[in-house]
């Protein structure tokens, strides 16, 4: 076990992570010793009561800087927000992950701003995180086959790229995944970003993979391209051919929606 000098050292030398509480555990103890982890509770509050360490949320700390100690709750969880959240994702999914729906369509669309709901698609984990009214929700996708339930995470993960948000890599779904995803209603996103989905079909129609869209309809995204037919057709009218052929070819025309979109 460290030294309460040498802790406070490591800690200050990491000045830029967000630490859990079992980060701290291993700086105390780098050999994760049963009997050192009942005095963690103990340096913790040491560190907080020394100003080494001040709490973003309970269980959560960061090694903070003058201008850290002018902001209020809300702000430094705002500002430490991708850093939390890679940890979180990282803690609780490792590398089997990717963020999807509509913030991944607004990485593409350069909007960084901290969501209120975000969505992380993984293997095998279905868990909510609420930290003040920020949600981070990490959910399973699958899809019935032949009557067959089939996780779909390994193959839409075929369609996932790397973006680096606030000097934290991220896998998201690509633009046509995100596009395709954020078109959707379900029982957690009951409104289409229809603005959103106008925006991002106008700046970037001329550059998107079609036969991406050809590869990932067999995944049933069926009324997302029925509502990305309605909202290309007065924007792109190829585009709009695209997603209605798609359509056709898999019986999925339906009658549209519009009290679904508010």
């Amino acid at each position: 076990m460290l030294s309460f000098d040498k802790i406070v050292n490591k800690m200050l030398k990491n000045w830029w992570k967000v630490f859990l509480k079992d980060d701290i555990f291993e700086i105390v103890d780098p050999e994760r010793k049963p009997e050192y982890k009942n005095q963690v509770d103990k340096i913790i509050y040491r560190l907080k009561a020394e100003w080494v360490i001040i709490s973003l949320k309970a269980g959560v700390y960061i090694v903070p800087n003058e201008d850290d100690l002018k902001l209020n709750s809300i702000d430094l969880l705002e500002r430490y927000y991708f850093k939390l959240l890679k940890k979180y994702i990282v803690f609780y999914a490792g590398s089997d992950y990717f963020i999807s729906g509509r913030k991944s369509l607004e990485f593409h669309m350069k909007n960084f701003e901290v969501p209120e709901k975000i969505f992380v698609v993984t293997r095998n984990i279905n868990k909510k995180l609420t930290i003040w009214n920020l949600e981070i929700i990490f959910k399973t996708i699958s899809w019935k086959i032949h009557g067959t339930k089939v996780n779909l995470y390994s193959k839409l993960s075929e369609f996932v790229i790397i973006k680096n948000i606030e000097n934290s890599d991220f896998k998201i779904s690509c633009l046509e995944l995100s596009l395709i995803e954020s078109a959707l209603v379900n029982d957690t996103e009951l409104w289409v970003p229809v603005e959103l989905l106008s925006k991002t079909i106008k700046k970037y129609s001329s550059i998107f993979d079609r036969e991406l869209f050809y590869k990932i309809w067999k995944f049933k995204f069926s009324m997302s391209f029925n509502r990305l037919k309605e909202i290309a057709k007065p924007i792109d009218r190829e585009l709009y051919e695209v997603f209605l052929d798609i359509i056709k070819k898999n019986g999925w025309l339906f009658i549209w929606e519009w009290l679904r979109w508010f």
